[in-house]
């Protein structure tokens, strides 16, 4: 594989937000699934039918959203105009997701909740199942400053000012065993705790709207009822390191959002998850992959389901082992995770073939252990290929196993795989290059190569390939980092903090007996505040 890098600054970004179609539903017989045709509420068009003028306050998110998107109008059109045979549903706007350096290097997406609709920016998680948004907290982050310097105010969201909002009571059965109640606000209090050090929320549930999009022409607006958690207390990187704006939970758990969509009928009960080498990715609801997809199964856990697969053997270029071991599929985990002896038999290989670069030891303390220098005149470097066999014999062929990282005087580059003391982690830089679905129907997992502008809801354009008879978009606060192992590289971000960017709870291990009762203490005392 040979990998390419020069200077170069992260172009603008847009975002989609607000369709005000009216609409006509296309739904298949068994699950219906959705997909949408737009006209954004700040074209011409509907700006001349609405008779409305003006953008929404400057520096919110509306703002960047509405102008971005009014740059790539005209050829959105287009795209928009031929039918989708296979129509999907997503979110209110569109199906675009972003990699945010700044924001832990995790996908990100806008969604619009609630009564009169808010948008908010939230981290999508696989490895998670509650969907929850920061709420009437006071400690929570209210703006975000981007790597470009720019501020993105942020919305909080409040059942007060939601009047579809209602908590879920004490008694209901999405309350359950796992939760507790709070009797002050007389709702069932939840607790998710991270493995990030000191990573958690805590709060109420809540029943409210989701507004999604079909890919009908005109769009339908598909209202779908859900639950999520408002977070009254956040700690750890929800305050200042990932996810500050809320958490999409797409577990396999019925609260999250995918199963409350299937339980509905709303959609097929599978979604898929693009990741782009730009820094772009798509998500989809009631997408089940392609015919000719790769696919493994599931190992299913009867107690917390997750994502896990297996893995039979490992190839790093002709050093083929035998090896099995199972591993989640986690969008919530920036990097790679794995235990030994997988771990050992990669890297130990993988540092074998590289003969023209010294290995280079960091000065600031990062998560990996493998990392080598490149001289200032380099414009390349090879890496040898790596390649994972899984269950069922499809190959995943990784595509970003590096990533670049600054050093004194120029770059290094470092295998983006660290090691585990617990579970195996497919993070997201694995996944990169591919569209993931996790057809939970069929249970497997299924991928197939892409580069996120393929999608059947592409209506909007990759940010660096603009419409020559438009002009460029404005500053946007938003800066999508490319994979750092992309042929076109980026300047490199700062190197990678020496602790996990992991929000997947789902898994047993991730807390011992210890930390658990403490948890239970802490949790005891958030409960007795409430009822207070």
């Amino acid at each position: 594989m040979m990998m390419y890098f020069k200077d170069s600054v992260v172009g603008c970004v847009f975002m989609l937000i607000a369709i005000t179609c009216l609409i006509k539903c296309q739904r298949s017989e068994a699950f219906g699934t959705f997909g949408f045709d737009i006209h954004h509420r700040y074209s011409d068009t509907v700006k001349d039918f609405l008779n409305v003028d003006g953008l929404p306050e400057k520096g919110s998110l509306d703002y960047y959203t509405a102008m971005a998107h009014r740059d790539h109008l005209f050829k959105a059109r287009r795209l928009a105009t031929t039918p989708s045979s296979t129509p999907l549903l997503t979110f209110f706007g569109g199906n675009q997701t972003f990699r945010l350096s700044s924001l832990g290097f995790l996908h990100y997406a806008i969604v619009s909740v609630g009564t009169p609709p808010l948008v908010y920016l939230v981290a999508l998680d696989t490895g998670s199942d509650l969907f929850w948004l920061p709420c009437d907290c006071t400690t929570c982050a209210r703006s975000f400053n981007s790597t470009s310097g720019k501020t993105l105010e942020l919305n909080i969201y409040s059942p007060n000012i939601s009047s579809s909002s209602i908590p879920v009571p004490c008694n209901s059965s999405t309350c359950g065993q796992r939760r507790a109640c709070s009797l002050r606000r007389n709702a069932c209090a939840y607790q998710e705790v991270y493995l990030s050090s000191n990573t958690s929320t805590t709060g109420i549930l809540v029943d409210d709207v989701l507004h999604l999009g079909t890919d009908s022409t005109p769009q339908d607006i598909v209202e779908a009822p859900i639950t999520l958690g408002c977070g009254i207390i956040q700690t750890g990187d929800f305050l200042d390191g990932a996810a500050i704006n809320g958490l999409f939970g797409l577990g396999m758990d019925s609260i999250s959002v995918p199963s409350t969509l299937a339980s509905k009928g709303l959609a097929a009960n599978s979604f898929s998850m693009c990741f782009g080498p730009d820094g772009f990715g798509r998500i989809e609801f009631g997408d089940k992959g392609s015919p000719n997809q790769k696919t493994t199964p599931f190992n299913l856990e009867r107690l917390h389901p997750t994502y896990n697969v297996t893995v039979t053997q490992i190839a790093v270029e002709n050093n083929v082992t035998d090896i099995e071991f199972t591993a989640i599929f986690d969008s919530g985990t920036s990097f790679t995770y794995l235990n030994d002896p997988a771990y050992t038999a990669i890297v130990e290989s993988f540092n074998s073939q590289i003969t023209n670069e010294p290995r280079y030891q960091p000065e600031t303390q990062i998560i990996f252990d493998y990392c080598y220098s490149l001289s200032a005149t380099q414009e390349s470097y090879m890496i040898p290929n790596l390649n994972l066999t899984m269950r069922g014999g499809d190959q995943l062929y990784i595509t970003a196993p590096t990533v670049v990282i600054p050093r004194r005087g120029g770059v290094a580059y470092c295998l983006a795989i660290v090691k585990s003391e617990d579970i195996n982690i497919i993070g997201q830089n694995f996944m990169t290059g591919y569209r993931i679905v996790f057809d939970r129907d069929e249970m497997v997992l299924g991928w197939k190569e892409s580069d996120c502008n393929d999608s059947i809801l592409s209506n909007t354009l990759p940010v660096n390939k603009r419409n020559s008879t438009t002009n460029a978009p404005p500053p946007s606060v938003l800066d999508p980092e490319a994979t750092p192992s992309n042929r076109t590289l980026r300047t490199p971000p700062p190197p990678p903090p020496p602790s996990r960017t992991l929000f997947g709870s789902n898994d047993a291990t991730r807390l011992n007996s210890v930390a658990n009762k403490l948890l239970m203490v802490i949790f005891s005392i958030f409960l007795f505040i409430l009822s207070s």
